[in-house]
C-alpha cells in the first residue's frame, strides 16, 4: 500500500465525527477480543508475568477492559488527520505545565520521558501546542517506510520535529544555542545493538533504552516525566508532568534509566488497563543472539 492510498483512507476516516469513531471502536472491540482474538495470547501472557500475584480473573478482567480501551486509541489516531487545535486542547488537561516552563526560565532545555501508556499520540500534539520552543519526538522508525512517513507527517502538524533515535544528537548539535524539549518514549524494545541494560520491569529481565539518560546528562538537561491518564469522559485526558531528576551529572550510570522505567511502572500498576500489553515488550533476553 503506498504513501497516497494510506494518506487518502487516513483522511477519510479522520472526517468521521468522534462519535462515529466510538461506534466503530465498539465493533472494533467485538473483533478484535472475540471473532479474531488479536495477540490475545500474548495480552494475558504479558499480564501474567507482570502480576503473578493476580487470580485469573483479576487477569482476564484486566485484559478485557484493555480491549475495551485499544480500539479507541486506533480510532483517535485516525482523528489526527483533521483534529484541531481547539479539539486537541479540550480533549487533553495539561494539569502542572509550569514544571515544564519553570527549567525553560532557568534557562535549561528539558528531556522529557513518556510510555505507550494513555492516548500518546494525541500527547505529542499537546506537547507541540504547550510552547514556542523547537519539540523534538525521538522515535523507532517503522519497518514500512510509506506508513511511517505518513504517519510522520501527521504527528508534525503542530510544530513538532520527528527525529530517528541514531540522529538525536545531530539535532541537538543545532540546537545547542535554544532552548528547546526532547521527548522520549522510553518503553519500547531495543535491539541488542542498540541497547545492552536490562533492568527488572514488571517483575521480569527488561531490555531498556538508556537514550533519554544518556542525552540528558550529554546536555545537562532536566528530566521530566509527561504521564497521560485517561479521564472518565471517553475520549480525554490529562497530562500530569513530575521532574524526576534536576541535575543528572549528580547520578550514577543507569540511575537515570533506573528512575524513569520505575516511575513508568508504578503508573501501570496503578491503573494497567492504559498500557499498550500487545506489545512484544519481552522478546529480547539476554540468551538472545545477537
Amino acid at each position: 500500500m503506498n504513501k497516497k492510498i494510506i494518506s487518502g483512507l487516513l483522511f477519510s476516516f479522520s472526517l468521521l465525527p468522534f462519535w462515529a469513531l466510538y461506534l466503530l471502536s465498539d465493533i472494533l472491540y467485538f473483533v478484535l477480543y472475540y471473532v479474531c482474538k488479536y495477540r490475545k495470547s500474548i495480552v494475558i501472557t504479558n499480564l501474567k508475568n507482570s502480576f503473578p500475584e493476580k487470580s485469573e480473573d483479576e487477569i482476564k478482567q484486566i485484559a478485557k477492559k484493555f480491549f475495551h480501551y485499544f480500539p479507541d486509541i486506533i480510532v483517535e489516531a485516525l482523528k489526527m488527520r483533521t483534529i484541531t487545535e481547539k479539539q486537541i486542547v479540550a480533549r487533553i488537561e495539561l494539569l502542572n505545565p509550569e514544571e515544564v516552563y519553570k527549567h525553560f526560565e532557568t534557562g535549561k532545555s528539558v528531556i522529557g520521558v513518556t510510555a505507550h501508556y494513555g492516548n500518546w499520540e494525541l500527547g505529542i500534539y499537546r506537547m507541540s501546542l504547550m510552547t514556542a520552543y523547537p519539540r523534538l519526538i525521538i522515535y523507532k522508525p517503522l519497518n514500512n517506510k510509506d506508513f511511517d512517513q505518513v504517519y510522520n507527517s501527521l504527528r508534525t502538524r503542530f510544530g513538532a520535529t520527528m527525529v530517528p533515535m541514531k540522529q538525536i544528537l545531530r539535532h541537538l548539535v543545532r540546537l545547542k544555542n535554544q532552548l528547546n524539549m526532547s521527548m522520549f518514549v522510553a518503553d519500547q524494545t531495543p535491539l541488542h545493538q542498540d541497547s545492552d541494560y536490562f533492568m527488572e520491569f514488571l517483575n521480569q529481565d527488561t531490555l531498556v533504552y538508556t537514550g533519554a539518560e544518556r542525552i540528558a546528562q550529554l546536555t545537562e538537561s532536566p528530566v521530566v516525566y509527561c504521564h497521560i491518564g485517561r479521564k472518565e469522559k471517553r475520549g480525554h485526558y490529562y497530562c500530569k508532568f513530575t521532574t524526576l531528576v534536576e541535575n543528572p551529572s549528580t547520578y550514577q550510570k543507569h540511575e537515570i534509566t533506573q528512575i524513569h522505567n520505575k516511575f513508568t511502572e508504578k503508573m501501570i500498576r496503578e491503573e494497567p488497563v492504559y498500557w499498550l500489553w500487545t506489545h512484544r515488550r519481552w522478546k529480547r533476553t539476554r540468551t538472545t543472539e545477537k
